[in-house]
């Protein structure tokens, strides 16, 4: 850590200058005492507080980049240094009587030292919290990384179940609606015959960012499988739903997908469904959702017959 010690090199010279004038003012206006007369208890007392509160500065000036919270914790410490390097001195030189600066220096810098070491905590007790949050985060992020779908950046099947339990639950509590709506390509799988999976996948990969653009903010869109997604509508009723499910279709007609070989064009449809949720398991929430999405086709899958 010799870098961050450098970083703060200003702040030791200051320190040890303040340090070294005490005690040349101690040493002009007073006497040495003999060695009888010193009190070996406040000499350790004294001395070992001061020495400790070097260590102190030491330990955060190597474990800390410069900044804020570091100048408080440093300004502190060397406060509450400085009274009882005075404190000490006092131990070795008698001062005369007419003196009352020293008593100033002794006992001045400790509770301004100590306030500004407060200070200093208290912020970084604050920056810890802010840290903890951001590590919560990542290590959540992390876990739940193998819940999402390989193929795009959207959650899978299991991460869908997973926040729609917690959505069943917020909708109870808040006694608003909850829907589903799944969105099912026709015709997918003859698209993946024709030109191949590598570019069913590139197809799939700008539809999902098309359909995210699509939704609102509090929307979850979700790889279900293959080519079946599901969104997820925090308060939103059936009717809404629907509107929304129709929007979904219409975004997938026009979307303007050229492959990569040929730069054709491939024309898509999409078959929607909705579900407002009941009182039921995210599972059985899933089962009636395909079940719509089932009947849905139906009539398309008779047509084209």
């Amino acid at each position: 850590m010799p870098s961050l010690l450098k970083l703060h090199r200003l702040k030791l010279t200051a320190l040890l200058l303040a340090a070294n004038l005490g005690l040349l003012l101690h040493l002009a206006v007073g006497d040495l005492k003999a060695t009888s007369e010193w009190v070996w208890l406040d000499v350790f007392g004294e001395g070992g507080s001061a020495l400790l509160s070097l260590v102190w500065i030491g330990l955060v000036l190597k474990s800390r980049p410069a900044g804020r919270v570091t100048n408080l914790l440093v300004l502190g410490l060397s406060g509450v240094f400085f009274s009882w390097w005075i404190d000490c001195l006092d131990e070795f030189i008698r001062m005369p009587e007419s003196i009352t600066w020293d008593h100033w220096l002794e006992s001045g810098p400790m509770p301004v030292g100590l306030v500004l070491l407060t200070l200093g905590i208290y912020h970084w007790h604050r920056e810890q919290l802010a840290i903890s949050a951001q590590m919560e985060k990542r290590e959540r992020l992390f876990r739940e990384h193998r819940l999402f779908d390989k193929l795009t950046p959207l959650g899978g099947a299991d991460y869908l179940r997973k926040q729609l339990e917690l959505s069943l639950v917020q909708a109870r509590e808040d006694n608003q609606p909850l829907s589903l709506v799944i969105l099912d390509l026709d015709d997918f799988s003859s698209l993946n015959d024709r030109f191949g999976h590598a570019e069913g996948d590139h197809l799939l990969q700008g539809l999902s960012q098309l359909l995210v653009l699509n939704l609102r903010r509090q929307d979850l869109l979700c790889r279900l499988a293959g080519d079946r997604f599901v969104v997820l509508l925090p308060n939103t009723g059936e009717r809404q739903a629907r509107q929304l499910a129709t929007e979904l279709e219409q975004a997938v007609a026009h979307f303007a997908h050229k492959t990569r070989q040929h730069g054709e064009r491939l024309q898509l449809k999409a078959t929607s469904a909705v579900a407002m949720a009941l009182e039921e398991t995210p599972d059985a929430l899933l089962q009636r959702l395909n079940l719509a999405l089932a009947r849905a086709k139906s009539p398309r899958l008779a047509r084209s017959a």
